[in-house]
């Protein structure tokens, strides 16, 4: 699964060659010249890493990235913030804001590159189809296969996903509409209550291995998945 990178920039020339460079390495890109063309594309794909420019036309990158993480919807996706501007004090107002890294213009694209793996494979393992584990619970997107303690999870194809998602993305609240956006899609329009539903199916199949109670339900909120099986 192609990771989605979200590339942030007013200067079309740098735009088109980040694009390019990420196409070549496999990876899926979005694009956005201002804020209001990114907010756009946040709320209908919710890439999986984001390079922001700093300086962009209106709401500047810092301003922009401050905005993105003060948001529960799109606060756990990772910026780089592109910028020319080297100082020290520069660079702790870029991180400050909430980005996760800094790189300075001129550039290499092999850094840039670099630096958006070393993220990934650390915030978004399941961009990488890594095997994600959790006390006992091993699963493998590769394989498609879930284990607790070595004994295989019978799942379905949604409660894989679901359970694949709450595993990269453990001891957060999400609700059923951003689940639905997560694991089913931002273009597929079903009812809400079919989270219920396969939520109920997931903690069934987890039920015989003592770890449906690490699925748990969050009042008037939504889901959350933790390590600690004593959710409801």
């Amino acid at each position: 699964m192609a990771a989605k990178i979200l590339i942030v920039e007013d200067e079309p020339a740098v735009l088109e060659m980040i694009s390019f460079v990420l196409d070549q390495v496999g990876f899926e890109t979005l694009k956005a010249k201002d804020a209001r063309e990114a907010r756009k594309q946040v709320a209908l794909a919710l890439p999986d890493l984001i390079i922001m420019d700093w300086m962009l036309p209106g709401t500047s990158g810092l301003e922009l990235t401050r905005e993105l993480k003060g948001d529960p919807q799109s606060s756990g996706i990772p910026v780089i913030v592109l910028t020319a501007r080297g100082e020290e004090d520069d660079k702790v107002r870029g991180l400050e804001c909430g980005a996760e890294d800094y790189v300075i213009k001129p550039f290499s694209p092999r850094e840039l590159i670099a630096r958006i793996k070393v993220i990934l494979r650390r915030i978004t393992p399941h961009v990488f189809e890594e095997t994600v584990e959790a006390d006992g619970l091993h699963v493998d997107p590769a394989s498609r296969r879930a284990h607790v303690n070595g004994v295989e999870v019978d799942l379905g194809p949604t409660e894989f996903r679901l359970l694949h998602f709450f595993l990269t993305h453990r001891n957060k609240v999400y609700s059923r509409s951003s689940l639905l956006d997560q694991v089913w899609g931002t273009n597929v329009f079903i009812e809400e209550r079919t989270v219920d539903v396969h939520i109920r199916r997931l903690r069934k199949a987890l039920e015989p291995h003592a770890a449906d109670g690490m699925v748990q339900t969050v009042r008037g909120a939504g889901y959350r998945f933790s390590e600690r099986s004593t959710g409801t």
